[in-house]
């Protein structure tokens, strides 16, 4: 057996007892689909920034948004605020 098969190996059952103990840990929330157009430079530099933070390019955009909002006063509604009876998204 290969050290990175050994490895992974043992990992597994630390996995499965982590899934088991935490489970539920994280909220559900809903997500919505964003679409857009870049940059291939600014994607690429997006790919870089999410690889050194160990993100996902789309977490790294959520991420980049919040910093934006942030800095700038812009208040970011609550997920049960958007949606009337977890269904319908309310519009002003």
């Amino acid at each position: 057996m290969e050290f990175g098969q050994s490895w992974l190996l043992r990992y597994i059952p630390a996995l499965t007892q982590y899934k088991r103990t935490h489970r539920g840990a994280m909220a559900t929330t809903k997500t919505a689909t964003l679409t857009f157009r870049i940059d291939p430079g600014l994607k690429e530099a997006l790919r870089i920034a999410a690889v050194r933070e160990h993100r996902s390019i789309a977490n790294m955009v959520e991420v980049l948004i919040r910093d934006y909002c942030g800095r700038n006063g812009i208040a970011i509604p609550e997920q049960s605020r958007l949606f009337d009876d977890g269904q319908k998204l309310m519009m002003d």
